[in-house]
Parts: structure tokens; sequence; C-alpha cells
């Protein structure tokens, strides 16, 4: 368990466009690993590659790379982002929904379509805890647009959000797009919009198992943090659909506060009257008008034992970003950390609590990214790196270092993320306790 006083002591699918790298030759010096950060590099347990760089000790397996074929006779598309861990009863399997951040290309699978001209959706896999070896991968929603990140529920579903405001009169789309989509562990979704969590550009959402309440983040220049309050007491998922409230973020008659790293503030809410957006007028604006709280570029998003970390991709004196913790018990408002600079933290994004150590965070800034951790004593420790190189292997070639993190989640001793370019899922485990000695 992570506390606050602790821690402040283009790619798409293989039927549209392939897959490309960023650099070759020369201009691979300039992304060096740095000497000394305890990281080393690992082969990879599937394909025998040097794909990443991790403390000695830990190991992995990649699994379900772009232009791979899935189980029920499609093909897995690229851009994997956003992904959550869903135990199953037998104790030793894994289920796990990924998002794919894909606009407009070939559909996933013909159904559960959205919107035929999207390329966008959710995929399922399966993993054994015990043996450490992948079981499948299936198609779970399709036609969507740039499912960007999201999160699990309280009930054990996921909360797949789409990253854009596009529809016909403003792109080659045929239907409304800026929502978020509910998809079951196991089987299908429906294929139909949550529109009461709102219309804007969804990035991650969390789900309050005392209250059912759902929060949400927005990745815009100018952002703010969500909530939706359901109107139905009984929770689940009909919640989700019954009538509720969006509300945003407020810091009393301050709209942009500067923080100071430790500073606890009293924040509210304020209500969004058109959560669907269906007069025109944007969330943020709505929110806004009342006192909404700015930020720079609102992404991951979890909840930890009634606390809310959430990072500003771009927030900070230095644009490298913060992170931050929302007490949602009596509503105070902590900004936890703040980059100094690239070399330190580059650019947070998805990010989980690991219990005893602190806040693993997906980096998505220059070449290589790394996972890092924010340790209970609020340093940071390199974990891992993206140190993908290929020459040909699954058909790729170039430098992939530049490539995301995204997705993090966990479950047992396993460790499950994704690298965005050129599309690989890993399961990562090793000597956890070990990161922090």
């Amino acid at each position: 368990m992570v506390s606050r006083r602790q821690l402040l002591a283009t790619a798409a699918t293989g039927t549209a466009v392939a897959v490309t790298a960023w650099a070759t030759g020369r201009e691979r010096d300039k992304f060096e690993s740095s000497a000394g950060d305890g990281l080393r590099p690992i082969a990879d347990e599937t394909t025998g590659a040097e794909l990443l760089r991790l403390p000695e000790g830990f190991r992995y397996r990649s699994y379900s790379w772009s232009l791979d074929p899935t189980d029920d006779g499609h093909v897995v598309s690229g851009l994997h982002d956003g992904m959550g861990a869903f135990p199953r009863a037998d104790g030793r399997t894994v289920s796990l929904v990924r998002n794919h951040e894909i606009t407009v290309a070939p559909l996933l699978a013909p159904s559960p379509a959205y919107d035929p001209k999207c390329g966008g959706g959710t995929t399922n896999l399966e993993f054994d805890l015990v043996t450490g070896e992948w079981r499948s991968c299936k198609v779970s929603l399709a036609g969507t647009y740039r499912n960007c990140a999201g999160g699990p529920t309280a009930w054990g579903s996921w909360l797949t959000c789409e990253e854009t405001l596009i529809d016909a009169s403003t792109g080659p789309v045929e239907r409304t797009h800026g929502w978020v989509f509910e998809v079951p562990v196991h089987g299908v979704a429906d294929a139909k919009p949550l529109v009461g969590l709102g219309r804007f550009q969804h990035e991650a959402a969390v789900t309050d198992p005392s209250t059912g309440i759902v929060y949400l983040t927005e990745d815009e220049g100018r952002s703010g943090l969500y909530r939706f309050v359901p109107g139905d007491p009984r929770g689940g998922a009909a919640s989700l659909r019954a009538p509720g409230q969006l509300q945003m973020l407020a810091v009393d008659g301050d709209h942009r506060r500067q923080a100071a790293t430790g500073d606890a503030v009293p924040v509210g809410w304020v209500d969004i009257d058109d959560p669907e957006t269906a007069e025109g007028k944007s969330v943020f604006d709505q929110g806004h008008a009342r006192g909404g709280m700015t930020f720079k570029r609102l992404e991951g998003c979890w909840l930890d034992e009634g606390r809310l970390y959430f990072v500003a991709t771009t927030g900070g004196a230095a644009d490298m970003g913060q992170v931050w913790e929302l007490n949602i018990a009596d509503d105070r408002l902590t900004l936890l950390y703040e980059s100094p600079g690239r070399d330190v933290l580059d650019q947070p994004d998805n990010l989980i609590s690991l219990p005893g150590h602190g806040l693993l965070i997906c980096e998505d800034g220059a070449a290589p990214n790394r996972m890092k951790l924010l340790t209970e004593a609020g340093d940071i420790v390199p974990f891992a790196e993206n140190a993908i190189m290929l020459d040909g292997l699954k058909k790729f070639r170039g430098d992939y270092r530049r490539g995301e993190w995204a997705g993090v989640c966990r479950s047992g001793d396993w460790l499950f993320a994704n690298i965005q370019v050129p599309g690989i899922t890993f399961a990562i485990t090793g000597p956890w306790d070990s990161l922090t000695a």
C-alpha cells in the first residue's frame, strides 16, 4: 500500500499500414542507455531476442505482437496501449483486456463493432501464472477510435476510453466518438457507449469499489479531472447506464493552481450539465466556467486504498510531468512529485501502485523509454527499459526504443505491460522485494 506520507518522505493493423521504426544507423547513438542504472539486457524467453533491460534476476515472455494471428481467426492490430489484469477463480489464470489506439482502419473483427470505419478496440488475453505461459488472444470490441487507456471496474470488467472528439462532420467516420465502453473479461462487449461518463478526449478511468464512482482523466493541453457519480445505489454495470452526474474537480477560485510539492489543498466538484456535449460546448469548458481546475495532459490514474494517484504528463516547471494524489475520503489534493528534468522522469503516463515499494510509472518521452519506480522514500528508480532493435524478427526492422510503455498492470508475481510500437505485450517477473533494497 502506498501512503502520501511515505511518498513525500503511426502504427495500425496488419491489413492497413505497416509499423515503422524511428531511427536507424548513426541516429541510434543518441538513444544509448545510461550506464550504472542497475539494468542489464535480458533475453526474451519467447523469441530469444534481448528486447528489454531489467534488474538482475528478472525475466519476461513476449506475446501477441502486432500482425500475429489471434485465436479467433483475426490478426493482432498495432498500437497496444492501456490494459487491465483480472485474476480468475482458479487461482492460476489471469485474464487481461488490452486497448488498441488505432483510428481509421479496417475493423479488428466484424463483430461486436461500433463504427465500421474505425480500427480501434480491445483484445482479451489469458496467461497462466503458475507455468508462466500465454494461453490465448481474442478480439472483444471493434469499431472504436483511438482506444488509449481505461481502467478496471469494481465488478471485474474493463472500461476502454476513446481519446478523441471526432464525428462524421470532422472526419471519415460514421458515428460520434469520444466515449467510454465497458468490456467483459470473458466474451465480447455490446459496443454501446456509456454516454453518462461524458464525451471528451478520455485517457484513463478507475472505479471506487466503496461508492461505484468512476474517476476519469482527460488528455488535453488544458485538461480536467472528472468523476461520474452514479444515481443507482446498487452499483455494478447497470449503474453506469442509469442516470448520474458527471463532475469536474475544482479548487475554489483557482483555475490553475501553482502547487508546491507536499502541499495538501481542499477541493470540490462542479457539475457538468451536458456530458454528451449535445449543445456543442466541451465538457472542459463547462467545468472550467464553474471553477474547474486546469492540468496539463492528465493521463494515467490508479486507486489504492482510498487514494487516487494520477499524472499530468507535461505538468510542472520543466514540462516533464507531475504525480498527484487525491484523498477521496476528505477531498484533499496533494502534489506528490514533480520531475525536475527529462533525465529523471520523462513524461509519465500509465501507472500502478506496487504495495510496499511505491508507484510504478510508464514513460512516454524520448528514447529509450522506461518504466520507473517512484519509491515510498520519494526517489526515482529505473525498473525496465525498452531496448527493442529488430533486424527481421517478426518481419520488423529498425530501432523501436522510442516506443512508449503502456498498460502496466499486475497479478500475483507477474507484471504485464505493453510497448506501443511495434506492438508487443510482456509478462515480467522477478525478485520484487529487491527493487528498493
